[in-house]
């Protein structure tokens, strides 16, 4: 891991580590949920054990949820799955609030952490995160949230495949990309581009750093009509 360095409030940075999720291809598997769980929880990454995948004492915080909706009327809708974390936000409102500076944001890639030496579980940041990213851990009475797995991303002892969030190596359907979102020739840059990628909930103005791609629109057919017809492209390019 890199020296932790605080940025300060308001600095723009060279580089900002996030994820993009793409939700066109999200399944809602929680493949991303339980990794997650699994390397916070024992430090390691892939297939669960059968008995007490979690150890004896798990905790009940999550740093990663997959939400899940049902869009449009009836008979014509679809199930949208929605991945929801610590956006990373440039301008993040839970680090400000924070009366002992547990909160903070690294300078040197962006990523918003906890300093659980410091953090006294008041929940101040948590009511003021817009976006529900961080828990209260019972059993350790601290505030836990998505690291980006800054404690693996770095780690030199594992094989640069490995060197990503464990959400993003667990993710069957290649729906979660990870890298630098200041760097323009960056997958995440151009996947932002070139699919139209937004941030959640913009009118808070926190400038998330992670951002999702839009789902492409769906048509339904049936036995008086098929959109298919009508449509120049080929099926796959209307999601269906």
């Amino acid at each position: 891991m890199t020296t932790r360095t605080r940025a300060a409030p308001g600095e723009t940075l060279a580089k900002q580590l996030a994820l993009v999720i793409d939700l066109n291809v999200c399944v809602g598997c929680h493949a991303c949920v339980t990794s997650c769980k699994q390397w916070n929880t024992s430090g390691s990454a892939g297939p669960l054990t059968d008995t007490s995948p979690y150890g004896a004492n798990p905790t009940g915080t999550f740093f990663n949820r997959v939400q899940t909706y049902e869009a449009g009327e009836f008979p014509h809708t679809e199930t949208v799955h929605f991945p929801k974390s610590c956006l990373h936000c440039e301008d993040p409102p839970c680090v400000p609030v924070c009366p002992t500076g547990a909160s903070y944001k690294r300078a040197e890639d962006g990523i918003v952490l906890v300093d659980y030496d410091k953090c006294i579980g008041c929940k101040y940041c948590a009511w003021a995160c817009p976006y529900g990213a961080r828990e209260l851990d019972e059993s350790r009475q601290v505030m836990t949230k998505c690291t980006l797995c800054v404690d693996r991303i770095y780690d030199q002892h594992l094989p640069p495949e490995d060197r990503q969030p464990a959400c993003v190596k667990a993710c069957p359907t290649n729906a979660r990309l990870f890298g630098d979102v200041k760097d323009p020739d960056s997958q995440v840059s151009r996947a932002i581009r070139e699919r139209g990628g937004y941030p959640l909930m913009p009118e808070w103005q926190t400038i998330p750093a992670n951002q999702y791609l839009p789902r492409r629109p769906t048509q339904s057919c049936n036995e008086t009509s098929c959109s298919c017809e009508k449509n120049t492209g080929t099926t796959s390019e209307l999601g269906h």
